[in-house]
């Protein structure tokens, strides 16, 4: 029979000990350690603990804990020593199962690896759902981290661990995430969608109104159905619109929004955007299968537009929602020339009706959205969850420095007017400028040097700038301080500069009283909530224009990495974000149904 928590928080010391033994391989200590921290009021709150214990070890510590690990596929396996574990892990892999090719293929990447870095290779082989990694994508995971510096791979290997343990914990509990699982399905569904010229390549790409996207639409509106939604629909931008009603003796009830975006960038992930769809539809599917109503409507909105890759037309859909969308918009023509006009009538949307979509913020007691961080900060604190605090304005410029090109090798170092020169002193700035304020970023992602010859002092350098804080006032002084370092160089280096600002855009802080609703949900998990600004730009921008927003981060695997094929993150952090979302939700109606 599986522990309960109430066993382990009120066994002795030993007795508490031998039922988390295994957790971490020939490495007792870090669970003793954790469990004087009892009582535990969840799973995710020991999990934590554990992973605290082993971040405060010191590093000849950690590597003993790696180096007591086997390798995958290696002779422990084949002399069948591994522990009981290890041998249920990389069996549901298919390890045992390798080709003669693939034995050796993997054989070769432990050598390299143990020669690289000094210990052994840890993936969590039973992967995010925890029923396995296909063996093609363990090999393609060794050869890719093979290429990393050796601090950062020694904090992966730890972070594998810390998965390996979660997955050995909940077999013990007999935790599984059955919500998480069910948000995971759906992505997994979804992600059989892709425009052509990526499908046939294993990428996913849904953009605006292609028959990818449609289909998702179709997708998504089926499976809002499926989970008890009252009333579902797509509206005249082809946003999926489900609503469960409240409790029919609530007079006048307002509604609670929320959502994210179906669309994807180029050759991306499965969760931006979609995981702020699933959860919600994941707390209104527990709702309905309870019969339980709600003091308020519950408004899931799968937003059809956010990344700008069809139409030069961001926030498209969320926009639409408070009434801006611009109808200009309508004749802009894609690469293969079709209007987005002839777009929407393809797909049978009725163009005429997009103003009607506008909603009254008067009716509305908010917008919640949540979304994978789409960055490494929760990864690397080993953290499930964040506490968004404000997504970050911004101010993007494109400009140009215009100096003098000039021989190569006849012209001084003291003369010359290197516009590239300029260039990279100013990028270096903007790392030392943003770095100082601790949480605004700055980057030149666009860097060129048109006509360039190897032997030509460089005449002309185009680059771009991308500032961003979590409040305008923040972001107008680093702005400001990086237009004035641009000019002081311009000068100092006897050159002429040309800049134009192409984007602004505001910050949204969270409505305290919102953000807060989240902290609470969750502590509730026993989690600590840490507070992040966001970054990148969500839906929750647009709407924040019009009613009180706030957000959840859920942490990402791979780094926290996105806008990647690569982008990924466990079913386990999924439930706990379903269940912070129902605590969310369980407060408000709390405070709502009060006189």
């Amino acid at each position: 029979m599986p522990y309960t928590l109430d066993q382990l928080n009120t066994a002795s010391q030993a007795e508490a000990e031998k039922m988390l033994d295994g957790l971490y391989e020939h490495t007792p200590w870090i669970a003793a350690e954790a469990l004087k921290h009892r009582p535990f009021k969840s799973l995710a709150q020991l999990k934590h603990v554990m992973a605290e214990v082993l971040a405060r070890a010191d590093q000849d510590a950690q590597l003993a804990l790696i180096r007591a690990h086997p390798e995958l596929a290696g002779k422990a396996m084949v002399a069948k020593t591994l522990t009981t574990e290890s041998t249920n892990e990389q069996g549901k892999a298919g390890l045992t199962d390798c080709t003669p090719e693939e034995f050796a293929r993997i054989q070769k990447l432990n050598a390299d690896y143990n020669a690289k870095f000094g210990f052994p290779f840890i993936l969590a082989v039973r992967g995010p759902r925890g029923t396995g990694l296909p063996r093609q994508q363990i090999i393609e995971a060794f050869a890719r981290r093979l290429d990393n510096h050796p601090d950062f791979e020694l904090a992966e290997a730890l972070r594998n661990i810390h998965r390996i343990a979660e997955i050995r914990l909940a077999d013990k509990f007999g935790a599984e995430p059955a919500l998480g699982n069910e948000v995971w399905d759906w992505h997994e569904a979804l992600a059989t969608h892709s425009d052509p010229g990526f499908a046939e390549q294993g990428q996913l790409t849904v953009t605006y109104l292609t028959d990818a996207h449609r289909a998702c639409a179709a997708q998504i509106a089926g499976d809002m159905a499926a989970a008890g939604f009252d009333e579902v629909h797509i509206d005249a931008v082809g946003n999926v619109v489900g609503r469960y009603k409240a409790d029919p003796a609530v007079r006048h009830p307002k509604t609670l929004l929320t959502g994210s975006h179906y669309d994807t960038v180029r050759n991306g992930g499965k969760y931006d955007g979609r995981l702020g769809i699933f959860v919600p539809l994941a707390c209104v599917q527990a709702l309905h299968r309870t019969g339980q109503r709600l003091p308020f409507d519950v408004e899931v909105v799968g937003f059809a537009e956010e990344e700008g890759q069809r139409y030069k037309a961001t926030f498209l859909a969320s926009g639409a929602l408070i009434g801006h969308f611009r109808p200009e918009w309508l004749d802009q023509a894609d690469a293969d020339g079709v209007t987005m006009r002839q777009a929407m009538q393809h797909a049978g949307l009725a163009i005429d009706d997009i103003p009607k979509i506008k909603r009254d913020p008067s009716k509305y007691l908010g917008f919640i959205e949540v979304h994978i961080e789409q960055g490494p900060v929760l990864n690397e604190l080993n953290l499930p969850l964040g506490v968004v605090t404000s997504i970050n304005g911004s101010i993007r410029y494109v400009g140009e420095f215009i100096g003098q090109a000039s021989h190569a090798g006849t012209t001084p170092m003291d003369r010359r007017r290197d516009a590239a020169c300029a260039a990279a002193e100013l990028a270096l700035y903007l790392e030392e400028r943003a770095a100082k304020d601790g949480d605004s970023v700055a980057t030149m992602g666009l860097l060129n040097v048109p006509a360039g010859s190897i032997n030509v002092v460089p005449g002309r350098c185009a680059f771009s700038l991308d500032l961003r804080a979590p409040t305008d006032p923040q972001r107008d002084r680093l702005a400001a301080d990086v237009l004035e370092r641009l000019q002081q160089i311009a000068t100092r280096r006897g050159i002429t500069f040309k800049l134009e600002e192409t984007m602004r855009a505001s910050a949204a802080p969270s409505a305290p009283a919102w953000q807060q609703r989240w902290e609470r949900a969750v502590a509730t998990l026993g989690l600590p909530a840490f507070l992040m600004p966001s970054g990148a730009g969500h839906d929750a921008m647009k709407l924040h224009e019009v009613m009180p927003q706030a957000m959840l981060f859920v942490r990402g695997e791979n780094s926290g990495i996105s806008h990647n094929p690569l982008e990924s993150t466990t079913a386990d952090d999924m439930e706990l974000a379903v269940r912070a979302m129902q605590g969310v939700l369980d407060e408000l109606a709390a405070e709502t149904a009060k006189p």
